[in-house]
């Protein structure tokens, strides 16, 4: 039986998930940040994803949102991102960069945590 490691609440996260069209993925992102699950979210347009889905393969244009948070957020951002996302099974993956900034870290730590 596994057991998941300790959080710790300053540990960079780089949150990733993809959406239909760039409409949904600003409401996304423009909602992570005002309710400071995330510091800062990126948006690539122009992906192209190739999958299969309830039988098919499927192919269809995307954008990829990446989200920069804290691993103490995990729970709140994946809940938030299923909850609002328009995909029945979304994408929700979180990967912890092993270095950065120590100054960039500092912000997205202080964004995160501020209750203003």
């Amino acid at each position: 039986m596994s057991q998941n490691p300790p959080v710790n609440p300053n540990k960079l996260l780089v949150v990733v998930t993809s959406l239909p069209d760039m409409v949904a993925a600003k409401e996304l992102a423009r909602a992570l940040v005002e309710a400071r699950l995330a510091a800062c979210v990126q948006l690539v347009d122009g992906m192209q994803s190739v999958y299969r889905w309830e039988g098919n393969v499927c192919e269809d244009h995307e954008v990829l949102l990446s989200a920069k948070t804290t691993e103490s957020k995990w729970p709140e951002i994946t809940k938030y991102i299923q909850e609002h996302h328009p995909y029945d099974l979304p994408e929700i993956l979180a990967f912890s960069p092993e270095q950065y900034a120590q100054q960039y870290g500092k912000w997205v730590q202080a964004e995160v945590n501020s209750k203003v």
